[in-house]
């Protein structure tokens, strides 16, 4: 299996499982939905579950990698309010805590750069 294929593979796997948690765990999701969003924040849980999961089939699959990747990277933009909220909400937590929530926000450039990475990839392959 060539490189940009594992790495793709890897990146499916990681959505996979990220939006199997939104299902499994929900509560932990719905607390960092960001009060500006209309409705039940358990409503978005879901949804960005479903989105997660959708985006690793298409990640994972050769056909649809290159668009599925691009909407990974559109997707990893669209989310970073929540690990905004988050940090906000996790303030005067554990320090711990606090670096966990902090260490999300930095997080989203590699995550983001990953899912740029397997696009150009996918775009060689085909």
């Amino acid at each position: 299996m060539a490189a940009p294929s594992r790495s793709a593979l890897f990146l499916s796997g990681l959505l996979a499982a990220a939006g199997a948690a939104h299902f499994v765990a929900p509560r932990g999701f719905d607390a960092i939905v960001p009060e500006a969003l209309p409705g039940d924040p358990r409503r978005w849980t879901r949804l960005s579950g479903v989105a997660e999961v959708a985006l690793a089939a298409g990640v994972a699959h050769p056909r649809t990698r290159r668009l599925a990747a691009g909407l990974t990277g559109a997707f990893f933009v669209a989310v970073f309010p929540a690990n905004l909220q988050m940090a906000a909400d996790w303030r005067n937590r554990s320090p711990v805590r606090r670096a966990v929530a902090y260490g999300r926000l930095p997080l989203q450039v590699p995550l983001v750069l990953w899912a740029e990475s397997v696009r150009r990839g996918a775009g060689r392959a085909s």
